[in-house]
Protein backbone atom coordinates (compact mmCIF):
# COMPACT_ATOMS: atom_id res chain seq x y z
CA UNK A 1 0.00 0.00 0.00
CA UNK A 2 1.38 3.32 -0.68
CA UNK A 3 1.43 6.14 1.40
CA UNK A 4 -1.89 8.22 0.22
CA UNK A 5 -3.57 4.26 0.76
CA UNK A 6 -2.51 4.39 3.87
CA UNK A 7 -2.99 8.37 5.22
CA UNK A 8 -6.66 7.37 3.76
CA UNK A 9 -7.09 4.18 5.77
CA UNK A 10 -5.39 6.39 8.71
CA UNK A 11 -8.01 9.40 8.10
CA UNK A 12 -10.78 6.85 8.39
CA UNK A 13 -9.61 5.33 11.73
CA UNK A 14 -9.82 8.65 12.71
CA UNK A 15 -13.13 9.43 11.13
CA UNK A 16 -13.98 5.56 13.35
CA UNK A 17 -12.21 7.04 16.79
CA UNK A 18 -14.50 10.46 16.76
CA UNK A 19 -18.02 8.49 16.05
CA UNK A 20 -16.87 6.19 18.77
CA UNK A 21 -16.09 9.07 21.21
CA UNK A 22 -19.58 10.93 20.03
CA UNK A 23 -21.75 7.89 21.03
CA UNK A 24 -19.84 7.28 24.46
CA UNK A 25 -20.71 11.06 25.26
CA UNK A 26 -24.62 11.00 23.88
CA UNK A 27 -26.72 9.63 27.29
CA UNK A 28 -27.48 6.22 25.44
CA UNK A 29 -24.35 5.59 24.89
CA UNK A 30 -23.04 6.48 28.18
CA UNK A 31 -26.16 3.79 29.92
CA UNK A 32 -24.80 1.19 27.59
CA UNK A 33 -21.34 0.58 27.45
CA UNK A 34 -19.62 4.39 27.10
CA UNK A 35 -16.69 3.09 28.52
CA UNK A 36 -15.72 0.00 26.36
CA UNK A 37 -16.57 2.41 23.25
CA UNK A 38 -14.00 4.59 24.70
CA UNK A 39 -11.45 1.90 24.63
CA UNK A 40 -12.77 0.84 21.13
CA UNK A 41 -12.06 4.17 20.54
CA UNK A 42 -8.58 5.04 21.88
CA UNK A 43 -7.86 1.44 19.72
CA UNK A 44 -8.73 3.48 16.92
CA UNK A 45 -6.63 6.15 17.49
CA UNK A 46 -3.79 4.47 18.20
CA UNK A 47 -3.99 2.38 15.09
CA UNK A 48 -4.38 5.62 13.23
CA UNK A 49 -1.35 7.12 14.75
CA UNK A 50 0.75 4.18 13.34
CA UNK A 51 -0.91 3.94 9.74
CA UNK A 52 0.22 8.14 9.76
CA UNK A 53 3.68 7.02 10.96
CA UNK A 54 4.27 4.78 8.21
CA UNK A 55 3.37 7.36 5.77
CA UNK A 56 5.61 9.51 7.78
CA UNK A 57 2.86 11.52 8.22
CA UNK A 58 4.65 13.11 12.03
CA UNK A 59 2.45 15.83 12.74
CA UNK A 60 -0.81 13.25 12.25
CA UNK A 61 0.78 10.59 14.12
CA UNK A 62 1.66 12.98 16.94
CA UNK A 63 -2.16 14.59 16.92
CA UNK A 64 -3.49 10.93 16.77
CA UNK A 65 -1.41 9.60 20.04
CA UNK A 66 -2.81 13.08 21.47
CA UNK A 67 -5.96 12.51 21.31
CA UNK A 68 -5.50 8.65 22.49
CA UNK A 69 -3.30 10.41 25.25
CA UNK A 70 -6.27 12.21 26.45
CA UNK A 71 -9.05 9.60 26.10
CA UNK A 72 -6.68 7.21 28.65
CA UNK A 73 -6.62 9.78 31.14
CA UNK A 74 -10.52 10.31 31.10
CA UNK A 75 -10.86 6.70 31.55
CA UNK A 76 -8.38 7.07 34.19
CA UNK A 77 -5.62 4.90 32.55
CA UNK A 78 -2.46 7.02 33.49
CA UNK A 79 -0.05 5.19 32.65
CA UNK A 80 -1.28 3.99 29.03
CA UNK A 81 -1.89 7.97 29.12
CA UNK A 82 2.04 8.99 29.74
CA UNK A 83 2.79 6.15 26.81
CA UNK A 84 0.78 8.00 24.35
CA UNK A 85 2.05 11.03 25.30
CA UNK A 86 5.65 10.15 24.57
CA UNK A 87 4.36 8.07 21.33
CA UNK A 88 3.42 11.46 20.65
CA UNK A 89 6.41 13.24 21.72
CA UNK A 90 8.20 11.00 19.23
CA UNK A 91 6.03 11.12 16.13
CA UNK A 92 6.28 15.37 16.37
CA UNK A 93 9.92 15.52 17.35
CA UNK A 94 10.06 14.82 13.73
CA UNK A 95 7.66 17.42 12.22
CA UNK A 96 7.23 20.27 15.15
CA UNK A 97 9.64 19.78 17.96
CA UNK A 98 7.82 23.02 20.39
CA UNK A 99 4.91 20.44 20.42
CA UNK A 100 7.03 17.48 21.21
CA UNK A 101 8.06 19.17 23.55
CA UNK A 102 4.47 19.77 25.22
CA UNK A 103 3.70 16.18 24.73
CA UNK A 104 6.69 15.13 26.48
CA UNK A 105 5.57 17.33 29.66
CA UNK A 106 2.82 16.20 29.68
CA UNK A 107 4.11 12.64 30.28
CA UNK A 108 6.39 13.77 32.52
CA UNK A 109 3.58 15.35 34.92
CA UNK A 110 1.81 11.64 34.71
CA UNK A 111 5.08 10.48 35.41
CA UNK A 112 6.21 12.35 38.48
CA UNK A 113 2.85 11.75 40.16
CA UNK A 114 2.61 8.28 39.81
CA UNK A 115 6.61 8.70 41.60
CA UNK A 116 8.34 7.10 38.22
CA UNK A 117 10.73 9.50 38.66
CA UNK A 118 13.49 7.79 36.97
CA UNK A 119 11.52 7.49 33.86
CA UNK A 120 10.70 11.31 34.38
CA UNK A 121 14.56 12.00 34.12
CA UNK A 122 15.07 10.39 31.11
CA UNK A 123 12.32 12.69 29.31
CA UNK A 124 13.93 15.74 30.64
CA UNK A 125 17.48 14.53 28.51
CA UNK A 126 14.84 13.80 25.61
CA UNK A 127 13.39 17.51 25.43
CA UNK A 128 17.29 19.06 26.76
CA UNK A 129 18.25 17.21 23.32
CA UNK A 130 15.51 18.36 21.56
CA UNK A 131 16.40 22.09 22.68
CA UNK A 132 19.87 21.60 21.90
CA UNK A 133 19.87 20.37 18.52
CA UNK A 134 16.39 21.57 16.85
CA UNK A 135 15.34 24.87 18.90
CA UNK A 136 19.00 25.87 20.03
CA UNK A 137 18.19 27.19 23.46
CA UNK A 138 20.71 26.13 25.99
CA UNK A 139 19.64 27.73 29.03
CA UNK A 140 16.38 25.32 28.70
CA UNK A 141 18.44 22.45 28.06
CA UNK A 142 20.78 23.23 30.58
CA UNK A 143 17.54 23.68 33.08
CA UNK A 144 15.79 20.34 31.90
CA UNK A 145 19.52 18.45 32.43
CA UNK A 146 19.60 20.02 35.85
CA UNK A 147 15.76 18.54 36.82
CA UNK A 148 16.90 15.37 35.08
CA UNK A 149 20.31 15.19 37.26
CA UNK A 150 17.55 16.23 40.62
CA UNK A 151 15.57 13.21 39.73
CA UNK A 152 18.22 10.54 39.06
CA UNK A 153 20.07 11.86 42.71
CA UNK A 154 16.56 11.48 44.71
CA UNK A 155 16.65 7.53 43.16
CA UNK A 156 20.23 6.83 44.24
CA UNK A 157 21.23 6.91 40.36
CA UNK A 158 24.40 9.02 41.09
CA UNK A 159 26.10 8.09 37.51
CA UNK A 160 23.18 9.05 35.80
CA UNK A 161 23.08 12.10 37.37
CA UNK A 162 26.61 12.94 36.68
CA UNK A 163 26.21 12.53 33.43
CA UNK A 164 23.49 15.38 32.80
CA UNK A 165 25.53 17.25 35.44
CA UNK A 166 28.72 17.31 33.29
CA UNK A 167 26.51 18.47 30.08
CA UNK A 168 25.11 21.06 32.21
CA UNK A 169 29.42 22.27 32.91
CA UNK A 170 30.06 22.05 29.38
CA UNK A 171 27.69 24.56 28.56
CA UNK A 172 27.97 26.66 31.73
CA UNK A 173 31.83 27.24 31.41
CA UNK A 174 31.15 28.09 27.36
CA UNK A 175 28.49 30.52 28.49
CA UNK A 176 31.09 32.08 31.13
CA UNK A 177 29.14 30.43 34.13
CA UNK A 178 32.75 29.02 35.47
CA UNK A 179 31.69 28.84 39.40
CA UNK A 180 28.59 26.64 38.37
CA UNK A 181 30.69 24.10 36.08
CA UNK A 182 33.79 24.61 38.62
CA UNK A 183 31.24 23.11 41.15
CA UNK A 184 30.16 20.51 39.00
CA UNK A 185 33.35 18.96 38.06
CA UNK A 186 35.07 19.02 41.20
CA UNK A 187 31.68 16.93 42.59
CA UNK A 188 32.16 14.42 39.75
CA UNK A 189 35.79 14.13 39.84
CA UNK A 190 35.76 13.51 43.85
CA UNK A 191 32.30 10.68 43.31
CA UNK A 192 35.18 9.29 40.35
CA UNK A 193 38.10 9.04 42.20
CA UNK A 194 37.02 6.91 44.48
CA UNK A 195 35.34 4.16 42.12
CA UNK A 196 37.67 1.59 40.56
CA UNK A 197 35.83 1.97 37.09
CA UNK A 198 35.79 5.62 37.20
CA UNK A 199 39.29 6.54 38.87
CA UNK A 200 40.79 7.31 35.59
CA UNK A 201 38.17 9.68 34.27
CA UNK A 202 38.99 11.57 37.40
CA UNK A 203 41.79 13.33 35.98
CA UNK A 204 39.57 14.84 33.08
CA UNK A 205 37.47 16.47 35.50
CA UNK A 206 39.96 17.70 37.95
CA UNK A 207 41.61 18.96 34.17
CA UNK A 208 38.30 20.95 32.75
CA UNK A 209 37.93 22.76 36.60
CA UNK A 210 41.50 24.12 36.73
CA UNK A 211 40.98 25.42 33.18
CA UNK A 212 37.85 26.77 34.30
CA UNK A 213 39.47 28.17 37.32
CA UNK A 214 42.53 29.47 34.85
CA UNK A 215 39.58 31.52 32.40
CA UNK A 216 38.63 33.78 36.16
CA UNK A 217 41.97 34.00 37.63
CA UNK A 218 45.47 32.12 37.08
CA UNK A 219 46.31 32.17 40.63
CA UNK A 220 42.85 30.37 41.98
CA UNK A 221 44.03 28.11 38.78
CA UNK A 222 47.11 27.56 40.73
CA UNK A 223 45.88 27.09 44.19
CA UNK A 224 42.93 24.72 42.34
CA UNK A 225 45.92 22.50 40.91
CA UNK A 226 47.57 22.25 44.41
CA UNK A 227 44.40 21.13 45.94
CA UNK A 228 43.07 18.77 43.07
CA UNK A 229 46.97 17.01 43.24
CA UNK A 230 46.50 16.81 47.31
CA UNK A 231 43.55 15.36 46.92
CA UNK A 232 43.94 13.13 44.10
CA UNK A 233 47.78 12.32 43.78
CA UNK A 234 47.21 9.95 40.51
CA UNK A 235 46.73 13.62 38.96
CA UNK A 236 50.39 14.72 39.41
CA UNK A 237 51.55 12.45 37.22
CA UNK A 238 48.48 12.54 34.27
CA UNK A 239 49.58 14.63 31.16
CA UNK A 240 46.43 17.08 31.49
CA UNK A 241 48.46 18.41 35.24
CA UNK A 242 51.71 18.88 33.77
CA UNK A 243 49.79 20.79 30.68
CA UNK A 244 48.12 22.98 33.37
CA UNK A 245 51.76 23.66 34.84
CA UNK A 246 53.48 25.02 31.80
CA UNK A 247 50.31 27.16 31.18
CA UNK A 248 50.43 28.32 34.08
CA UNK A 249 54.27 29.30 34.13
CA UNK A 250 53.68 30.54 30.52
CA UNK A 251 50.97 33.18 31.74
CA UNK A 252 53.40 33.87 34.71
CA UNK A 253 56.04 34.53 31.65
CA UNK A 254 53.65 36.50 29.51
CA UNK A 255 55.32 33.78 27.19
CA UNK A 256 52.44 33.49 24.13
CA UNK A 257 54.94 31.13 22.37
CA UNK A 258 55.60 28.55 25.22
CA UNK A 259 51.81 28.58 25.76
CA UNK A 260 51.41 27.89 22.10
CA UNK A 261 54.35 25.12 22.13
CA UNK A 262 52.48 23.46 25.35
CA UNK A 263 48.99 23.17 23.96
CA UNK A 264 50.02 21.81 20.78
CA UNK A 265 52.69 19.18 21.97
CA UNK A 266 49.48 17.81 24.07
CA UNK A 267 47.44 18.19 21.37
CA UNK A 268 49.82 15.71 19.43
CA UNK A 269 49.24 13.05 21.73
CA UNK A 270 45.49 13.51 23.05
CA UNK A 271 43.76 15.48 20.49
CA UNK A 272 41.92 18.61 21.75
CA UNK A 273 38.06 18.39 21.18
CA UNK A 274 36.38 21.82 20.80
CA UNK A 275 35.13 22.75 24.23
CA UNK A 276 38.86 22.18 25.57
CA UNK A 277 40.04 24.25 22.26
CA UNK A 278 37.39 27.20 23.40
CA UNK A 279 38.68 27.06 26.77
CA UNK A 280 42.95 27.58 26.32
CA UNK A 281 41.77 30.15 23.48
CA UNK A 282 39.83 32.33 25.96
CA UNK A 283 43.11 31.80 28.31
CA UNK A 284 45.89 32.71 25.56
CA UNK A 285 43.94 35.87 24.87
CA UNK A 286 43.87 36.98 28.22
CA UNK A 287 48.09 36.31 27.69
CA UNK A 288 47.97 38.54 24.74
CA UNK A 289 45.80 41.23 26.35
CA UNK A 290 48.04 41.13 29.05
CA UNK A 291 50.79 41.59 27.20
CA UNK A 292 49.37 44.55 25.12
CA UNK A 293 48.32 46.02 28.11
CA UNK A 294 52.31 46.00 29.08
CA UNK A 295 53.20 48.00 25.81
Amino acid sequence: MDNSGKEKEATALMAEAEKKMKSSQSFFGSLFGGSSKMEDACDLYGRAANMFKMAKNWSAAGNAFSQAALLHLQMQSKHDAATSFIDAGNAFKKSDPQEAINCLNRAIEIYTDMGRFTIAAKHHITIAEIYETELVDIDKAIAHYEQAADYYKGEESTSSANKCLLKVATYAAQLEQYPKAIEIYEQVATHAMDSTLLKYSAKDYFFKAALCHFCVDMLNAKLAVQKYEEMFPAFSDSRECKLVKKLLDAFEEQNVDAYTDAVKEYDTISRLDQWLTTMLLRIKKSIQEDESDLR
